[in-house]
């Protein structure tokens, strides 16, 4: 394989959700709210929500096995495995990457975990691409999956109509058989002085549950805060993106941010003063899936045609840490 040569690109994508399905009017029934309310504020209807025997791993395998049917490879070729997530089968060790790992028989790939929350998808897509322009990697699978489910405070209404459960998965190979498709360029960021803004109280050890006085961890979040944040983010990547590859947003064919919350990305479509339309959004039918949101809604789009090869979109992620960041793709 020259190196120079080589060029990453999504090959195939692939996601799972759990079945069952949680509405707003199910929501209401736990906590002081209403479907009105939350779609309102949100743009949620409905999320999904893992059976009790599941975890982020089993998630994650069932979006590789799509990824990797849709590719039509084996595990066996598989040189490198990227998870992103925040909510692991075991926090510390083991990866919840080695998990998948393990389950698909993929005997030849490295493995590991990469944590920068809802960004995550983005993060792991530029560092595969990296291993793989190195030499060090031909083909790579990337996830996104999270149980959000397991770390919600469900007698909080402001975060517990927010989260859902799912994974997806993107296989990356180079792009000799698709020389029009590669991932071109990306953006990582992060505003550490923020973190406090966002974060897994009660987990770790800088506040372990007893000291949080909670019986598990759970996701704490001001609002105001991550939600100026957010605004700024997104655009400011799809901006730099743009700028930085000089091209021009009518050459874009989507955008497709995390999908945390539907007033975030109207407003930076007002701001930016860019059709929402080029958005593309699903968080009506899945909620906030963090590191999975991105994924899921390119599986999504592909199984509806909305891609075709050689489109220029953007992916763009913003989250805890506070990171954030974007590709551009080819896809």
């Amino acid at each position: 394989m020259e190196n120079s040569r080589v060029k990453a690109y999504i090959k195939s994508i692939g996601a799972y959700v759990p079945s069952r399905k949680v509405s707003n009017d199910d929501l209401a029934k736990l906590v002081d709210t209403s479907d009105e309310w939350i779609y309102s504020h949100t743009g949620i209807h409905n999320r999904h929500i893992a059976a009790d025997n599941e975890a982020a791993s089993d998630l994650a395998y069932n979006a590789s096995v799509s990824a990797l049917d849709a590719a039509g490879m084996s595990p066996k070729e598989l040189d490198l495995i990227l998870v992103a997530t925040m909510t692991p089968d075991y926090f510390g060790m083991p990866s919840t990457a080695a998990l998948v790992q393990d389950r698909l028989g993929a005997i030849n790939a490295a493995a590991m975990d990469i944590l920068a929350a809802c960004t995550g998808f983005i993060y792991c897509l530029e560092t595969a691409k990296a291993f793989m322009e190195s030499g060090s990697a031909r083909n790579a699978l990337v996830i996104g999956t999270e149980v959000l489910s397991r770390v919600i405070d469900w007698k909080d209404r402001n975060t517990c109509v927010l989260f859902g459960d799912g994974a997806g998965a993107a296989v990356l190979t180079d792009n000799a058989d698709s020389p029009l498709s590669n991932i071109r360029h990306s953006i990582l960021r992060c505003e550490g002085s923020g973190a406090g803004h966002l974060k897994l109280t009660g987990s770790g050890n800088r506040t372990p549950v007893d000291d949080a006085k909670v019986d598990h961890p759970y996701v704490y979040m001001d609002g105001q805060k991550v939600y100026k944040f957010a605004v700024k983010a997104l655009c400011e990547t799809v901006e730099k993106l743009l700028s930085d590859n000089k091209e021009h947003i009518d050459d874009i064919a989507y955008i497709v941010p995390h999908q945390a919350n539907i007033r975030i990305i109207k407003a930076a479509a007002k701001r930016m003063k860019v059709p929402f339309e080029k958005f593309y959004t699903n968080m009506h039918e899945f909620a906030n899936t963090s590191a999975a949101s991105i994924p899921i809604a390119l599986n999504e789009m592909n199984k509806k045609q909305l891609l075709k090869r050689g489109d220029m979109i953007l992916t763009i992620g913003f989250g805890g840490g506070l990171t954030y960041g974007g590709n551009l793709i080819h896809w």
